[in-house]
C-alpha cells in the first residue's frame, strides 16, 4: 500500500531537518512510542505500540535512515515485529523545501507492508490506520517544530 503527504511546517529547512534526525523529537511524535534510542547516526531502535482493528500489539524494530541529503530530505526503511499479530515494512522518501508562504513544505511519500493478523483484516482498514498514524506523527511533528519557532517570534 502507498500513501502520500505534505504539511508546511513554520520553521527553517535546517531547524526541521534536525528534527527528523532527533531521536528525542522523533519519540515524541511517534504515536504509541514507547521507546526510540540510537543505534548510530543511521539506525535507530524503537518499541511501538499500536492497534489495527482488533489486533492491537507491541512492534519492537529498526528504523535506517539513508541517502542524506542535507537539509533537503532522506529515505527511510523501518521493519517491526509484533509478535502474533505479526509485522511491518516500510519505506519513504522525505523531501524538504522551502514553502511559498514562508516555513518548510515537507512531503513524503511511503509504501507499507504487512503480514501475519495484520493481513488478515483487509487492505482498506490496514491503509486508513497507517494513514491515520502519518497524520498523526506529521501533526506532532509540526507541532513541534513550529513551537520554537513561534515562542522565537513572539519574542522579537
Amino acid at each position: 500500500m502507498e500513501f502520500t503527504g505534505s504539511q508546511t511546517i513554520a520553521a527553517s529547512r535546517e531547524q526541521v531537518w534536525r528534527g527528523l534526525n532527533d531521536a528525542a523529537v522523533l519519540q515524541a511524535c511517534v504515536p504509541g512510542c514507547e521507546a526510540f534510542t540510537a543505534e548510530s547516526d543511521d539506525e535507530f531502535k524503537a518499541v511501538v505500540v499500536a492497534a489495527v482493528g482488533p489486533v492491537k500489539a507491541r512492534f519492537k524494530g529498526t528504523l535506517q535512515l539513508s541517502d542524506r541529503d542535507a537539509p533537503n530530505g532522506y529515505k527511510i526503511a523501518g521493519h517491526g515485529e509484533g509478535g502474533i499479530a505479526g509485522f511491518g515494512k516500510m519505506t519513504a522518501t522525505v523531501t524538504l523545501a522551502d514553502a511559498e508562504e514562508g516555513g518548510t513544505l515537507l512531503t513524503y511519500v511511503a509504501e507499507a507492508q504487512v503480514g501475519g493478523k495484520l493481513a488478515q483484516i483487509g487492505s482498506r482498514l490496514v491503509t486508513s490506520v497507517a494513514n491515520k498514524l502519518a497524520a498523526e506523527f506529521f501533526k506532532r511533528f509540526n507541532a513541534t517544530m513550529s513551537a520554537p519557532a513561534e515562542e522565537t517570534s513572539a519574542a522579537k
